[in-house]
């Protein structure tokens, strides 16, 4: 229905084009057929400039009628492709945007008033104008937002500095993929550490969603955990949740867009990814590293304290015996290899620090006693 509607829009403006060309045209040609084929007959002057005019419409309305079917085409895949872009920005950049036009649409209408007197050209210029200026005006904001907010909320309505900030006020935080799935992240929001706005990216609810539908059975429970986890912290944490909805489609990779939207927050990152760690360390972005804080919290061992390990399995070097204690910490027990399966006293020899955690390396107490 609304395609014949507007086609039949279509073919009545194309016959109104053709009215308005015929229009033009009559200073031109009628005194030529006034003096030459009616001698001067106003009659039949005016007949045939009325039949002109009839001709020029019903000419155009064919016109029009034919295109029409092509011109809605394209206007329609126009319109489908703004709107894909619409839905695709958030709705901060769609209000911006908008702002950027009308600044530009104002500027050009400005300048284009200059034109106007021109000969020939003097109409056509501030509609050129309108279309340079409203598309610079669009770019340009959009491009430059984050600097403008920065500036808008550095300084008062008064013009008073405020790059002093509240000491209340918590920078946000954003999680990563790896975090949400690792699932620790909701037991230390829960212990009401950690403070500020919790920032949920789309680009990793998207990788969260693509893990949890993955044909490989370990990926699809990993993903369908890191869903189940963020939906427990929506519910059950006190700190205001975020689903931001800005994606950059011109990174590809998750974690240079958690970096960029960090920068554009200024935001914190809550990883346990070793290598984002170092990434955004590296570009100026503060990292919060779950496997840090699990390894600061570890409860501190000396040379010399007693402990009662189980021996589980053997070590890497011969004779040696490993044991964990219940946060994951790795015990090497020398000559432990013997006592596989049972628990006994170990005295504690030396504690080693890694990038993957505490490394506790211990012999058994009954050697201790024989020595």
């Amino acid at each position: 229905m609304l395609d014949r509607l507007l086609r039949f829009g279509i073919t009545v403006l194309m016959g109104i084009a053709g009215l308005m060309l015929v229009r033009l045209a009559i200073p031109y040609w009628a005194p030529l057929i006034e003096t030459d084929f009616l001698n001067g007959s106003i009659f039949g002057t005016t007949l045939l400039v009325v039949l002109g005019l009839a001709v020029g419409m019903t000419v155009g309305g064919i016109i029009g009628y034919l295109l029409s079917p092509w011109l809605i085409k394209i206007a329609w895949q126009v319109t489908y492709w703004i709107e894909r872009r619409l839905n695709k920005m958030p709705l901060q950049d769609v209000i911006v945007g908008s702002i950027g036009l009308a600044i530009g649409l104002i500027i050009a209408n400005l300048l284009g008033a200059a034109f106007v007197p021109v000969p020939i050209v003097g109409n056509y210029i501030p509609g050129i104008l309108s279309i340079l200026f409203g598309y610079l005006g669009i770019n340009l904001i959009l491009r430059k937002r984050e600097e403008i907010a920065s500036i808008v909320s550095s300084r008062s309505v008064f013009g008073k500095d405020r790059t002093v900030k509240d000491k209340t006020n918590a920078k946000p935080k954003i999680l990563d993929t790896s975090v949400i799935i690792d699932g620790r992240i909701a037991d230390i929001l829960n212990t009401g550490f950690i403070d500020g706005t919790l920032v949920i990216p789309v680009f990793v609810l998207e990788e969260l969603q693509h893990i949890a539908d993955s044909s490989d059975l370990l990926r699809r429970t990993r993903g369908r955990r890191g869903l189940d986890i963020l939906n427990h912290i929506q519910k059950e944490t006190d700190l205001t949740v975020v689903i931001d909805e800005r994606d950059f489609d011109d990174i590809s990779e998750v974690d240079s867009k958690l970096i960029k939207l960090a920068h554009i927050l200024r935001a914190k990152v809550i990883t346990n990814d070793y290598n984002l760690n170092k990434v955004a360390e590296i570009q100026g972005v503060e990292v919060l590293n779950i496997n840090e804080l699990s390894n600061a919290i570890k409860p501190v061992v000396l040379p010399g304290e007693e402990m009662t390990v189980t021996i589980i399995k053997d070590g890497k070097e011969i004779g040696q015996g490993v044991a964990y204690l219940d946060d994951g910490t790795m015990i090497v027990v020398d000559s432990g290899k013997q006592y596989i399966g049972r628990t006994i006293a170990v005295i504690v020899t030396s504690v080693l620090q890694t990038a993957a955690g505490r490394m506790i390396f211990a012999k058994p107490k009954a050697f201790e006693r024989g020595a």
